[in-house]
């Protein structure tokens, strides 16, 4: 019997990256887990990975109404649930005399709007003793370049989690974050050519005080912590990072 058996969970940007891997943690462990993402290729060859303990629903995490009907689907699904990761996000690079309305718009509505609704139309489904998770990130503390606007989208909802940890105490829920730093999740490639993000991956393990990046699995690890076995902590932040942010 798995340590997870029973439970419900449902991820959002539960596709890939820190999503998948947690995803994947959970359901080896006996958990039932929905996952949610934006393309319908990407849940498809998720869910194949996963099997039968795995549902992936097609929905945009900055939508709300998306996030609405993920909530009747969820209740149609499960009924109540055990944990709730709230992943999704995007990632918006630029230097800030030259970030466009545009693309601080699309971060704080992806980063700190869409969980902040995701929280509350799915909090009526978390039973007692339940965790939220949410993602946040090492940019929220450091005053990285180029990162300014996602970074206040990420403060934000580090905000969020004592908020919502503080209300959802009456219904003995408990809400906490992790916070990634250099996480070898495949993400850089995908926004850069692949020898920029090798230089990038590189420099990143330079300065890092453990000498290398993370992996997913380490981020779903925290996470599972949070969610289930944390049971006496509420508002915190935990940050993966190799002591970037701390050290």
């Amino acid at each position: 019997m798995g340590r997870y058996e029973g439970r419900n969970v449902v991820i959002t940007g539960g596709s890939s990256g820190f999503g998948l891997a947690t995803a994947r943690l959970l359901v080896d462990e006996g958990a039932r887990v929905l996952i949610t993402g934006r393309r319908r290729d990407a849940l498809d060859a998720a869910r194949s990975r996963l099997g039968d303990n795995a549902t992936a629903v097609r929905s945009d995490a900055s939508s709300l109404s998306d996030i609405r009907a993920l909530a009747d689907r969820v209740q149609a699904e499960f009924g109540t649930i055990d944990a709730l990761f709230a992943n999704a996000g995007v990632n918006g690079f630029a230097p800030f005399e030259e970030t466009s309305e545009k693309l601080f718009d699309e971060l704080l509505t992806s980063n700190a709007k869409g969980p902040y609704f995701t929280v509350q139309k799915l909090a009526p489904l978390l039973a007692e003793g339940s965790g939220v998770v949410l993602t946040t990130s090492v940019a929220n503390v450091l005053g990285l370049p180029a990162l300014s606007a996602y970074a206040a989208s990420k403060a934000a909802l580090r905000s969020m989690t004592r908020s919502f940890a503080r209300e959802l105490l009456p219904r003995k829920v408990r809400v906490n974050a992790v916070s990634p730093g250099p996480i070898d999740s495949g993400i850089l490639e995908k926004s850069m050519p692949l020898e920029t993000a090798e230089q990038t991956k590189e420099q990143m393990a330079a300065d890092n005080p453990m000498v290398r990046m993370g992996t997913p699995a380490e981020v779903a690890k925290a996470v599972a912590f949070l969610a289930f076995d944390a049971t006496y902590t509420t508002g915190a932040e935990l940050a993966v990072d190799g002591g970037g942010s701390q050290l």
